[in-house]
């Protein structure tokens, strides 16, 4: 093996990845105002007292279980913890619903037993189109919880169903996927600054 070949493709690989993040950061500023609209209703939520639900497959379960633990721990600041909930962490739930009822089921049914009014539903995926997550977008609006969802490839099926979606503007599951965890973040660091000062937000 030729290092020096190998080193040189591995840097122009790095400069490829690099340069596609910064052209998708370049366009993902124009979704500021909704990703703002995702903030407050996250904010509201828990000035209601109410709790947090959140989802999604592969890659994008782990983003709602990292969402979900720095709003149950901490993301920088201390402060109370945050009444939030992963659907995805519970191997024994996931594989007796998926059995018994079929993987599409696995998040509807959590929520049909501990989803109620007020609460918020946030939904991670890439393609918006798996069909677990869209049978959890319609548990909730039948339960009159208020939906979000991050996506990408041009939001699927899920865009039409929740009541408000961010969409990263990007075919590429990497970038995308990226730009759902940098969204993350800045909700969380949102919601701290709001802890810190505790104003009164109206749900819009």
């Amino acid at each position: 093996m030729n290092m020096d070949n190998t080193l040189i493709r591995s840097n122009q690989i790095i400069e490829k990845e690099l340069r596609e993040l910064r052209d998708l950061a370049a366009q993902v500023e124009k979704t500021t105002s909704i990703l703002s609209k995702v903030a407050n209703r996250l904010l509201y939520c828990f000035e209601q007292n109410k709790k947090v639900l959140c989802a999604g497959n592969g890659g994008s379960a782990a983003q709602a279980m990292h969402f979900v633990e720095e709003l149950l721990g901490k993301f920088k600041g201390k402060r109370r913890p945050l009444g939030a909930l992963s659907l995805v962490s519970d191997s024994t739930t996931l594989s007796c619903i998926a059995n018994d009822f079929g993987f599409e089921e696995v998040f509807s049914r959590q929520i049909e037993a501990m989803g109620k009014a007020g609460d918020l539903l946030i939904l991670f995926s890439t393609s918006g189109n798996s069909r677990n997550l869209l049978r959890a977008a319609q548990a909730a609006k039948s339960l009159k919880i208020f939906s979000i969802a991050f996506l990408g490839k041009g939001g699927g099926k899920l865009a039409d169903l929740v009541d408000l979606a961010w969409i990263v503007p990007s075919d590429n599951t990497s970038r995308i996927q990226e730009m759902h965890c940098w969204a993350a973040h800045v909700l969380l660091e949102i919601v701290e600054e709001w802890e810190s000062s505790r104003k009164e937000i109206k749900a819009v």
